[in-house]
């Protein structure tokens, strides 16, 4: 059995994105091609035997919400958006992503989610400072829970 979870992240984010960060997050969600510098999450170990048979670690940068088309494990498409909007004169980005997610890609994926929670419209932020990304559940549950971030860290499910 696969140890494999839907993600569905849905934040609004405040207008404060530089262009640098604008394409760096549109690679993430696989909307655009790989800056040349990564500035939000910016190593992507990877490790494999070496032909000498000692492990070697390699950068291997990947776009982490980046899934597009049909889910392995869960029913329905895999997804990522972003889309400008204006709202009352204050202009917000709008992003949803729909994805499959193993507990090893928690830590890679948790430094974008913390960035993207600090940068979160205030409708998402609860009165303890926990910033509501979206949920998750496992892929065989149909109960879905909350996903949280506090202080830049995710609260993944145990």
């Amino acid at each position: 059995m696969a140890d494999i979870f839907e993600l569905m992240i849905t934040l609004d984010l405040r207008d404060e994105l530089s262009e640098d960060e604008l394409a760096e997050l549109r690679w993430h969600l696989g909307l655009g091609p790989r800056p040349e510098s990564l500035g939000i999450v910016t190593a992507f170990p990877y490790v494999h035997v070496g032909d000498d048979g000692v492990p070697v670690v390699e950068d291997d940068p990947q776009p982490l919400l980046g899934r597009h088309g049909a889910g392995y494990k869960v029913r329905g498409p895999l997804v990522s958006g972003l889309l400008r909007r204006e709202r009352t004169g204050a202009g917000t980005w709008a992003l949803t992503s729909r994805q499959e997610i193993h507990p090893d890609e928690f830590d890679l994926t948790g430094e974008l989610l913390g960035w993207l929670a600090d940068r979160a419209a205030d409708g998402h932020r609860g009165p303890d400072g926990g910033v509501e990304l979206g949920w998750i559940r496992f892929h065989e549950s149909s109960r879905a829970e909350p996903l949280v971030a506090r202080d830049g860290a995710v609260a993944w499910p145990s």
